[in-house]
């Protein structure tokens, strides 16, 4: 339930310290880089607690994360982009812990 929480506050502060002019909308589009997770719905089990899901799962594969890294050179993406990256680096780390 943490991991799921730390995916819509991390890019709220992110919003809040980088685009503060205009934070809510760039919280809910960084935000709405947990849609990713819609990868898991085609695994069996969907949710396994002992799986990591970077590389795993087709949205969490590192091809998938080079193209999110692409994404940040078009700027009317690149707040999106930034929000996948944001919710790779989460799994990621939840897959080191």
């Amino acid at each position: 339930m943490l991991h799921i929480l730390y995916h819509v506050l991390v890019p709220g502060l992110i919003a809040w310290l980088f685009y503060r002019s205009n934070w809510k909308r760039v919280w809910l589009l960084m935000a709405a880089g947990i849609l990713a997770d819609l990868d898991h719905l085609f695994a069996v089990p969907m949710y396994d607690p002992g799986r990591c899901s970077i590389g795993f799962h087709f949205l969490h594969t590192y091809p998938a994360i080079a193209l999110y890294a692409l994404l940040l050179f078009i700027p009317k993406v690149r707040v999106l982009a930034i929000g996948l990256l944001v919710h790779m680096g989460l799994d990621y780390i939840d897959c080191l812990v």
